[in-house]
């Protein structure tokens, strides 16, 4: 986590530093979240958790076709998974809001009408709100209904910090539209219980569209 922080304020310093003009944007689109490391009861039940994103971000450039962008993004993430077996007819999801500061580095290439980009880099979220909700026949699993996951206390579900690295791709067009895809992989664990077999982590797909200015 020091290693992942120190990263972030040295790519902040970086781009405070750089002379060439700041472009700003936004994006948003539709996330696909999982988990990492499910038990093998749940493995084969587990399906995307379709949730959104929006995201701010400045464009800094710092070299030819080489650009920073730190943001501040709402991430929805989380899990979900369709049960089927023994009797049992329904779904749990798993819905959580993340607020993440990422900052990604990001090379133009020149094509066509405009540019391919690629970029990767860490980020630090801070999961703000979730529920677990249930559906269908569940039986007497005792898992019917909703419930608020929670990210403090001694009784709390999840851990309050999720911290990674994300990896990006798409075009952006000369008049600022822009289409792209992410994922973003979670580093950190999950799971507020010291036992080393339950650790979890996230893995959220993303597709969307944004404009530079």
């Amino acid at each position: 986590m020091k290693k992942l922080l120190l990263s972030i304020g040295a790519a902040f310093l970086l781009a405070a530093g750089a002379q060439a003009q700041t472009s700003y944007g936004l994006k948003a689109g539709v996330n696909l979240g999982k988990y990492s490391n499910v038990s093998s009861e749940l493995k084969d039940y587990q399906t995307n958790n379709v949730s959104f994103y929006v995201t701010g971000f400045a464009d800094i450039p710092v070299a030819s076709q080489f650009s920073i962008q730190p943001g501040v993004s709402l991430q929805g993430k989380g899990s979900k998974y369709k049960i089927d077996s023994d009797g049992l007819d329904g779904s749990i999801s798993n819905n959580v809001m993340s607020i993440e500061v990422p900052v990604n580095a990001v090379y133009y290439i020149p094509a066509g009408s405009g540019n391919v980009f690629l970029g990767a880099g860490p980020y630090i979220g801070f999961n703000v709100s979730g529920k677990t909700k249930s559906d269908g026949n569940l039986g007497d699993s005792g898992l019917e209904g909703e419930s608020d996951i929670k990210f403090s206390g001694d009784d709390k579900n999840m851990n309050l910090i999720d911290a990674g690295a994300n990896f990006m791709a798409g075009y952006k067009f000369n008049n600022g539209l822009l289409i792209n895809a992410g994922y973003g992989l979670g580093l950190t664990n999950l799971n507020p219980s010291s036992d080393s077999d339950s650790k979890f982590s996230s893995r959220t797909l993303s597709f969307g569209l944004g404009f530079q200015f």
